[in-house]
């Protein structure tokens, strides 16, 4: 809707607002609308809740309220449920229809159930957090080299459209020695996206989707984000966009090249990525197969 409201202007001189609308499917309401920054309440009532859901991602939004209440937030379930739809959370669990997939939109299976990753490039994961700031939010989109736990890309937006996404794994080609086998995400809009889905698809990497209110099946990336947001944004507190994304190169920067990770014998995931023989890497039984699909 965004898109098509900027497009207005673009269209040929002569044509009234409501025939420029009418052309574009829009409605002259939404040409004029501008969104309304949230409140100061509801900034820090975000945050609070960004930092329950990473302490108890099982919760809900009836138990997350009843945590806010008992805080001495005046809240209640209907709140809770829009502020998490704005922030892209949700409870992990099992949830009811998991399989009915958004219209429009084909959902991929779950290709790596079962899979040992053995090696780099052999699967990659994609992932949206929100990330709070002193006066608004943005957010951050990654790509992770699921064996090395390398981050290949980030980008940052304060929107949810599936643009942002498509510049993410685009960067991560280029960063990364090769196209993956398989590329992981969740259901959320912007990974059933078209453009998404062509731009993992061109390079032959097989798309695989987890299941609906299954974010352990994203493990890794789930794990990233808590060292973030603990290591760096709950504590720097950041001014505005600029600052946040200066502090993002950063800290990535720390992530990949200085920070020794434990589950890789602590050495760095750019070690363990640019140097795979190394650290024993071996190629994986099933990627025989997945190249024939890829073909």
């Amino acid at each position: 809707m965004k898109e098509r409201a900027e497009l207005v202007e673009a269209l040929p001189a002569g044509l009234s607002l409501r025939a420029q609308c009418a052309l574009l499917g829009i409605s002259r309401g939404a040409y004029y609308y501008e969104p309304r920054p949230e409140s100061a309440e509801n900034l820090a009532l975000l945050r609070r809740l960004d930092e329950l859901h990473l302490e108890r991602p099982v919760f809900g939004s009836w138990r997350l309220a009843a945590l806010l209440r008992r805080e001495g937030w005046a809240v209640n379930r209907k709140r809770v449920q829009r502020l998490m739809a704005l922030m892209g959370i949700r409870a992990i669990y099992p949830q009811r229809n998991t399989s009915r997939p958004e219209p429009g939109h084909e959902i991929y299976p779950y290709l790596l159930r079962g899979k040992e990753i053995t090696g780099p490039d052999q699967a990659w994961c994609a992932d949206i957090t929100y990330l709070p700031m002193r006066h608004g939010f943005m957010y951050l989109v990654a790509v992770m080299d699921w064996w090395s736990r390398y981050v290949l890309a980030w980008r940052l937006s304060n929107t949810l459209e599936a643009a942002f996404c498509v510049w993410a794994w685009q960067a991560a080609l280029k960063n990364g020695t090769r196209a993956p086998l398989i590329g992981n995400t969740d259901q959320g809009s912007q990974f059933t996206s078209l453009a998404y889905i062509e731009a993992v698809e061109e390079g032959g990497t097989l798309v695989s989707m987890d299941g609906r209110g299954r974010g352990l099946d994203n493990v890794f990336v789930e794990r990233l984000w808590r060292s973030l947001k603990y290591e760096d944004i709950y504590l720097r507190d950041y001014e505005d966009g600029l600052e946040l994304e200066n502090g993002m190169f950063h800290w990535f920067a720390h992530y990949n090249d200085e920070r020794p990770h434990q589950a890789l014998g602590y050495a760095t995931p750019r070690e363990v990525y640019r140097f795979p023989e190394s650290h024993g890497a071996r190629p994986a039984k099933w990627e025989l197969k997945s190249d024939r699909l890829r073909r």
